[in-house]
């Protein structure tokens, strides 16, 4: 199912209305300090007045059927917004890791409680060393004997792992690296926050002790499975960075007409009309790589994984130049924790290095070329 443009307008304007109204910078700043980091009501309304969680789910588990086109144009919404919810882990990892794996009973199991907003769900890779190359994992799975597996290791960086119902896990088995489910509150399973440098989106640690576990999918399709999440995923976090550039942009724009210094407006100035300008060609940038991408994705190009590493370099180029550009702009006040701007640096620097960092994801577009 695709939405024509007016659709999406209607859509956009649905959710920026609903994220303006929940998500404004005062609820912000109270769950970056809060336990959970995001509000289950407001998550609660997202789903059942929005249908949002559900959106790119297929209709036969539950969802509505659309694509990446509109859950881009719901990403750049809620990353315009600093929206803390588990919507990017839920729906963008674990959601989209199930769906790789071709499991149908895996997916007819818990598809229908993440679309229904019920369930919120993790994708946990990374280790240490902070790679989501599954060829780097160490966690191990080996049999229990009754037909079950057991998990033993730990991981970092899990997105919103302290308070996902769901937690899928790459491990290694004989066969290969290999995706598992664990329930939450399963024995031997121990989350722990991490202090990260973005508060919005919160990150955990989480460790395995002999740890009853599912198999999804087949064994050693891990490095499969990753390969399509990492490239849906990754055009899902461009179009929340290209959404958090863009606000970085307006905020620049409105202070630059507002703020008067030696008698005029400080936007009449050269040098921050280029600063200005170049962070609108970044933004522009962003915007039309993420937009592409998902586009090709929904139509099952064969160009969509190079898109999708295109997009992931693009947007987070564009974000770090759009934040820093942005406390730039704002001078002074832009530099204090009171003022929003360092909000959406931490989070332009955070996504940045989400998957790897620069260096990773571009020879993940080498790779996608064949270089």
């Amino acid at each position: 199912m695709t939405a024509d443009e007016s659709e999406l307008r209607e859509l956009r304007a649905s959710v920026r209305e609903f994220l303006e109204a929940k998500s404004p910078e005062e609820a912000v700043r109270k769950l970056m300090e809060s336990e959970p980091r995001f509000d289950p009501a407001v998550w609660s309304q997202a789903a059942d007045q929005l249908r949002l969680p559900g959106l790119a789910i297929p209709e036969e588990y539950g969802g509505d059927g659309f694509g990446l086109v509109e859950l881009g144009v719901v990403l750049e919404e809620m990353g315009r917004a600093l929206f803390c919810a588990p919507f990017f882990a839920t729906v963008l990892l674990a959601a989209q890791a199930l769906l790789a794996s071709g499991d149908q009973e895996a997916c007819a199991r818990h598809l229908p409680g993440i679309a229904a907003g019920r369930t919120t769900a993790t994708l946990a890779v990374a280790e240490d060393h902070g790679s989501w190359d599954p060829a780097m994992v160490s966690a191990r799975a080996v049999p229990d004997g009754d037909g079950g597996w057991t998990l033993r290791g730990s991981k970092c960086f899990v997105v919103d792992g302290t308070t996902a119902d769901l937690i899928l896990v790459v491990a290694r088995t004989v066969a290969g690296p290999t995706l598992f489910a664990v329930e939450r509150g399963t024995t031997g399973l121990a989350a722990e926050p991490m202090e990260t440098l973005d508060a919005t989106r919160a990150m955990a640690r989480v460790t395995f002790d002999a740890v009853p576990a599912t198999l999804v999918g087949a064994q050693g399709a891990g490095g499969r499975i990753m390969a399509k999440v990492l490239d849906i995923a990754s055009v899902g976090l461009a179009a929340e960075q290209a959404g958090g550039a863009r606000r970085c942009l307006e905020a620049s724009a409105e202070y630059a007409r507002v703020r008067h210094q030696f008698g005029r407006p400080i936007g009449s100035f050269q040098a921050v009309k280029h600063k200005c300008a170049d962070m609108l060609v970044q933004v522009e940038l962003a915007e039309a790589a993420s937009r592409e991408a998902a586009l090709l994705a929904d139509e099952g190009s064969d160009e969509f994984p190079v898109a999708a590493a295109v997009a992931h370099a693009c947007c987070s180029k564009a974000y770090m130049v759009a934040a820093m550009e942005n406390i730039q702009v704002h001078g002074g006040i832009g530099f204090t924790w009171e003022h929003p701007a360092h909000l959406y640096f931490r989070r332009a620097k955070s996504s940045q290095l989400l998957f790897g960092g620069p260096a990773v994801y571009h020879e993940r577009l080498l790779d996608r070329l064949g270089i």
